[in-house]
């Protein structure tokens, strides 16, 4: 049992969710690896939500509300650790629900499909086909989801499909902790903030924004000043550390 006053406390709690997950098979075990490694940026970046990554959400927002086809692309992790809150966005923009995964199998799709059900999501199904130029699974997606998508969000995402999305003239939203990563630095709109941060600060602003100041905010996107910003955060933290 772990104490409520204990320091890391969710952190804590949110590495058992991970590993009940995992045990279940809703996440895969190399996803435990990926969520360590997000929590070490975590750890750089402070444990919050920087303005960057603040200003990158209102605009994540904005892309949401002026979107034809949005959907959001989920994996094991993200399921595991927010299907509340993609619930939410889901039933605030009417983006579609999709799972899409590396480490593909017919079991983690209905394991991970049942945990966002449950949580009050819409999830598209039906057959798929490789409408992704990648040789692996993640290049499997439904026709009316990703593949016709002209926006869609990436939480947790392996980057050559971000590339590969970025490349098919889509918009790619990618939320993930690491500055350096591919997926950071190939999408078109970096959010570098915890995911059960990012996902509601996106709903909350979705929810506050009229059409007319979302199609300034989408107007060229500067990805790269995103990940400028975080390494600028890592970077004066590490200083302040060792003064």
């Amino acid at each position: 049992m772990i104490p409520t006053s204990h320091p890391r406390y969710k952190s804590l709690i949110t590495r058992e969710r991970m590993a009940t997950c995992a045990r279940s098979g809703v996440v895969a075990m190399e996803g435990l690896t990926a969520h360590g490694r997000g929590e070490a940026f975590d750890y750089l970046i402070g444990e919050v939500t920087t303005p960057g990554a603040a200003e990158a959400e209102r605009i994540a927002a904005a892309l949401f509300l002026t979107a034809k086809h949005p959907v959001i692309s989920v994996n094991g992790n993200t399921a595991a650790l927010c299907a509340d809150a993609i619930a939410e966005l889901q039933a605030v923009s009417g983006a579609i629900v999709e799972v899409n995964l590396f480490h593909r199998t017919e079991e983690r799709i209905l394991k991970i499909t049942a945990i966002l059900t449950k949580a009050g999501c819409t999830v598209i199904d039906g057959p798929v086909a490789r409408c992704i130029p990648l040789e692996h699974d993640r290049g499997l997606c439904h026709i009316d989801g990703i593949a016709t998508a002209d926006v869609i969000l990436v939480p947790l995402e392996d980057g050559d499909r971000a590339a590969a999305l970025v490349s098919m003239n889509k918009t790619v939203i990618a939320i993930d902790l690491n500055p350096l990563s591919r997926t950071t630095q190939t999408a078109t709109l970096p959010v570098i903030d915890e995911v059960t941060r990012a996902i509601p600060a996106i709903t909350r602003e979705l929810k506050g924004l009229d059409r007319k100041t979302a199609e300034t905010l989408v107007r060229d996107i500067d990805g790269k000043k995103y990940v400028r910003d975080a390494i600028m955060t890592i970077k004066g933290r590490l200083i302040d550390v060792l003064d």
